[in-house]
């Protein structure tokens, strides 16, 4: 039977023990594996597999041995409980002992559970499942998780107590994450609020997001968006002592300062801007990112924007002579002046 894209979710969380077996098809592996997990756990619990019922067979070792999930499906565990023979990776090439298990099949065998990636719709294993009276077929696309599998999620970390605010940012956290990332950031994030009953704020979430690479730049990078000159000189000697390189500080600001631009010119006003940026920005960075463009205007932005690339040549010219972070730390400084007026 197919298992659709509304009944899926629910389907995974709380799985029918009775069944046969369920395939999970698509063409992300992660997305796959995730839901996997998911039903596995529910059916034989978090301790089955240290209780050893729970058969991992690798399609590559059943297409040598085409009787071992048969032999998966009616093996006997020394401690009871449901149990779950697994077949990872499969391919047509295994449809036929899938087949022959599934119809020797018998209530208190192991249920029979089948990954693959991307499966054509006249694939014989997804017609087996799917013509299967007691089995199902989940095809796994990559539509941005709803808002119930969002809030499982949350639930799952622990976390019950979500700002309106919050959850708008995790909304847009989870259209752009991979789904392993988003569950492995809500999963910091409930270690976060670990003992603190307050609810999620946007702060929160801002904090437990993955960075980008440029991260280590956002303070100098603001202290010149926000017109702070007599700051630049101290936090361009501490990123000297970081081995901070002048190119990669200047491409730093370049993409700090296109950012601004896209927010200012947006149509609909820099707020609209900054909520259209991807990746997405949280939390009091993207409320300080907002109040700069609101600041410089789309006019300044082009100046400094033109400044800024006229330096990068600079820095690449074969006839450079003036050290190179002196250059950058001029531009810096007249960016930060220009910024004031």
């Amino acid at each position: 039977m197919k298992l659709g894209g509304r009944d899926a979710p629910a389907y995974f969380a709380k799985p029918d023990p009775d069944k046969t077996g369920l395939l999970i098809y698509g063409s992300d592996a992660m997305r796959v594996a995730l839901r996997r997990q998911e039903v596995i756990k529910a059916l034989i619990g978090p301790q089955g597999e240290e209780e050893m019922r729970l058969s991992r067979i690798p399609a590559s070792e059943l297409r040598k041995d085409p009787a071992m999930l048969l032999d998966a499906v009616k093996a006997v565990s020394f401690f009871p409980g449901p149990r779950v023979a697994f077949v990872e990776d499969a391919t047509e090439t295994v449809a036929a002992s899938v087949t022959a298990a599934m119809e020797d099949w018998q209530p208190g065998d192991a249920q029979i559970i089948v990954t693959a990636g991307q499966l054509k719709a006249g694939s014989k294993l997804r017609k087996l499942f799917e013509t299967h009276r007691n089995a199902y077929a989940a095809g796994i696309y990559d539509d941005p998780p709803s808002r119930a599998e969002i809030e499982t999620i949350l639930a799952q970390s622990g976390l019950n107590n979500v700002s309106g605010d919050a959850m708008t940012d995790m909304n847009t956290l989870a259209r752009t994450l991979d789904p392993g990332d988003f569950r492995q950031t809500m999963e910091k994030l409930g270690l976060y609020k670990l003992g603190d009953d307050s609810p999620v704020s946007p702060e929160d979430v801002a904090n437990c997001a993955p960075t980008s690479s440029e991260a280590d730049l956002d303070d100098i990078l603001n202290v010149v968006a926000e017109g702070r000159a007599a700051e630049i000189g101290p936090l361009m000697n501490k990123l000297k002592a970081q081995g901070t390189q002048a190119v990669g500080l200047c491409i730093g600001a370049m993409r700090h300062f296109r950012a601004l631009h896209m927010a200012a010119a947006h149509p609909n006003g820099a707020a609209a801007g900054i909520a259209a940026m991807r990746p997405p920005i949280f939390g009091p960075r993207r409320d300080r990112m907002q109040r700069q463009a609101q600041q410089w205007g789309v006019q300044r932005l082009e100046t400094a924007i033109s400044a800024l690339t006229d330096t990068d040549l600079q820095l690449r010219s074969a006839g450079q002579t003036a050290p190179a972070m002196a250059l950058v730390e001029r531009v810096l400084i007249r960016l930060a002046m220009l910024g004031k007026r």
